[in-house]
């Protein structure tokens, strides 16, 4: 058989073909094509709903035979839709017609066909594209979101927090500007990331999905024409925000957040609100995969091995940090797209232009250069094993640290000139341990003091950070 994978112009349809099984019933246009069937079925559940005299309510079985077109939905659905479409060359169009063709379909009981067939026009009623477009796209966002997104980012922290406690107490050597400094623990620097995306990942939750079905314009001018009596703004609220899956009696939804003011489309403002949400945990997540990057690079950390894995094609003792570079260009990538849909999709010439519609069925792609994101720095976290010994030398090898907590207490007692003393004792020297106790114990400060700073070393100078660490 033809290996498709190896055709295929993206690598998330080729090469990675296997780790977006999750997102790509969701994101791909089959996933699409599915929700725009699920919108216009509920439309049309809740219109047999409204006590109009030429559409009595749906009988239970054809309710069921219409709620199986969604729940059976499968690629050879999404193909006959495709095929009617190259003869309408309208997407939402062949939807309308071959949910009209299923509901005269010869597997339909005689009764549940009669009855559909009789309503067979209030399929799409007053509904204008993007109307179920809109709808759809939410309905495949809030999925992605609350099916892969965050428990992707979940098992992240999850993991993060595991290091966190696991390596409170390990001491390490900070760097700022590529410095040696003040010196931290392992844990607490894990512990920082925690924090970072558990705020990321409150916001990226918190952003309403919001959808209209308010006709071609936003003001229900063809539902007033038709069915002037019919409160169709509470309708449509019904509609979108009541759930997908009701306690008997209660009206069937689509699960959403309504938007009540719009042009013919949706404004997209949640979609920019999501997206930059998106991007933001990917900014920290870049951070996290260039750190862990260089603590390898350091000897910090060793990665377990493979068997058979091969880390270079001349260099064989090379165990590249390939997880960490691959999460780095991944989220690079989803951002990027991320950042274009956020600022282009709001934007929309009048009541509406089509520029956003080829840019929309990109959003799969950008989601999916995320989960890749996620699911290799995953694998690289659970690869890492700390290297104590080589923490250890960085840090007995920088006693220059020191610095800050002596000529701090120094100028808790007044000591003039403390910060340019220890500035002339330390600065781009190499500094030994006897080089800063002979300075303490010159100073002029209580024993009690001069005692403490004796006692310090690098690998005890780390403030509260264990405690920190701990408590993520």
């Amino acid at each position: 058989m033809e290996n498709l994978s190896v055709t295929a112009l993206s690598p998330l349809d080729g090469r990675y073909v296997g780790k977006l099984s999750q997102l790509r019933p969701i994101m791909s246009e089959q996933g699409y094509l599915q929700r725009r069937v699920q919108v216009e079925v509920t439309w049309l559940v809740a219109l047999s709903d409204l006590g109009l005299g030429q559409f009595p309510p749906l009988s239970a079985a054809a309710r069921q035979h219409l709620q199986g077109l969604v729940s059976g939905f499968d690629t050879h659905a999404a193909n006959e839709i495709k095929a009617i479409e190259a003869t309408t060359n309208h997407d939402v169009k062949a939807v309308e017609y071959w949910i009209k063709s299923r509901c005269q379909s010869s597997h339909v009981s005689a009764s549940v066909q009669q009855e559909l067939s009789a309503c067979l026009e209030f399929i799409h009623f007053a509904c204008t594209s993007e109307d179920i477009n809109n709808t759809s796209h939410a309905l495949q966002l809030q999925a992605a979101r609350e099916q892969v997104l965050l428990p992707g980012l979940d098992a992240i922290v999850e993991r993060l927090v595991h290091m966190a406690h696991l390596w409170a107490d390990v001491p390490m050597l900070s760097r700022t500007h590529g410095q040696t400094a003040t010196p931290t623990t392992v844990g607490k620097e894990f512990a920082n990331v925690v924090m970072r995306l558990r705020t990321a990942r409150t916001r990226i939750a918190q952003v309403a999905i919001r959808a209209k079905m308010n006709g071609a314009v936003g003001n229900y001018n063809a539902h007033m024409a038709s069915v002037p009596e019919v409160d169709w703004e509470a309708f449509s609220q019904k509609v979108v925000e009541s759930s997908p899956t009701p306690t008997p009696g209660q009206p069937m939804g689509l699960g959403l957040v309504f938007q009540d003011y719009s042009t013919q489309i949706e404004s997209h403002d949640y979609m920019a609100e999501l997206f930059d949400a998106l991007a933001r945990s990917n900014t920290i997540l870049i951070d996290l995969s260039r750190d862990v990057w260089g603590y390898i690079s350091l000897g910090y950390f060793k990665q377990k091995l493979k068997d058979g894995e091969i880390g270079s094609s001349t260099m064989p003792h090379k165990v590249n940090p390939i997880d960490f570079e691959n999460a780095e260009g991944n989220l690079g990538l989803s951002t990027a797209l991320l950042r274009h849909l956020a600022d282009k999709l709001p934007i929309s010439r009048w009541q509406r232009d089509l520029s956003d519609s080829t840019v929309l069925r990109n959003m799969g792609v950008a989601l999916g250069h995320s989960v890749l994101a996620h699911q290799s720095l995953l694998t690289g976290l659970n690869k890492l094993e700390l290297n104590p010994q080589a923490l250890s030398d960085d840090l007995d090898s920088a006693w220059e640290v020191l610095a800050e907590p002596i000529q701090t207490v120094m100028r808790r007692h007044g000591v003039q000139g403390a910060y340019e003393q220890l500035k002339a004792v330390t600065r781009g020297k190499t500094v030994s341990a006897a080089d800063l106790q002979g300075l303490i114990r010159s100073l002029d400060i209580p024993q009690a003091d001069k005692d403490r700073l004796l006692g310090l070393s690098p690998a005890t100078y780390v403030g509260l950070a264990s405690v920190l660490a701990k408590r993520v």
